[in-house]
Parts: C-alpha cells; structure tokens; sequence
C-alpha cells in the first residue's frame, strides 16, 4: 500500500514575555521536531507582532508559519505538543489542498523567468541606446 503524504501549514504563536533566548528556542525546538518527522518546504518567520486581541493579557507574540509535507498522523501529534508547551500561546494546523513543494517550484520559475525577461529587456535597451550614439 502507498504511503499518504499530505502538504500541511502550521501557524504558531510564541510567548515574547521570557525574553528573547526561550522565543528563539522555542521556534528551534518545533522547527527541529518537524524536520525530524516531515519534509519541511518552507519556514517564515514573522517576527514580533501585535495580537488583534490580547491573549492571556499579552499583547504581542512571536509569529512563525512552517510549510511542510508528512503523514497524516504528524499534525496531531505535532498540535499535541503546542499544546503541553506554556511558551506557545495559539497554534494551528492546516491542510493543505495542493502540493505545497510544487506550488514554491513553479513560483520560484515564475521568478527566474521574470528576472531573465527584464534582463532581456534592458540588454535591448542598452543596445537601442549604443545604435543611437553610433547614429548621431
């Protein structure tokens, strides 16, 4: 039987209160746990934020949003564990309907391409500009 790979999305709030050392070790510890149990596709980190709401009288958090692909079992565990963690104050774990590693391949052409057709653009417009001096 095939082994289901699902593409996930988990959003994690951290405590920014105990200072800066547990809010990095925090976001290291569940970086690392993921990445020893799936396939990470990406990682942003968002920073410092101000909460739309206060949370346990706290008005900012450490937001961290990790991209990942790995079987279905993994997400519970994983929002388990966020749960048990006091540093953690909101977690979530979505299911993603695409290929999560697909979607970051094709954007990442689409960029390249980008880039290579406004290189082109400029090599043009620099020769346009050297036939005009040549024609004066």
């Amino acid at each position: 039987m095939e082994k289901v790979i699902n593409s996930y999305e988990c959003l994690f709030i951290v405590d920014v209160t105990k200072g800066e050392t547990v809010t990095d070790a925090t976001v290291n510890k569940f970086t690392s746990l993921i990445e020893d149990n799936a396939e990470i596709v990406d990682v942003a980190k968002w920073g410092k934020r101000r909460l739309a709401y206060a949370i346990n009288d706290m008005p900012e958090g450490y937001y961290v949003v990790v991209t990942f692909k790995s079987a279905p079992e993994f997400p519970s565990e994983l929002e388990r564990l966020m749960n048990i963690d006091e540093t953690v104050m909101r977690s979530l774990t979505l299911r993603l309907e695409y290929d999560a590693a697909e979607k970051k391949a094709a954007k990442i052409a689409a960029a390249e391409a980008a880039a290579v057709a406004e290189a082109a653009v400029e090599v043009e417009e620099a020769a346009e500009e050297v036939a005009a001096e040549d024609a004066e």
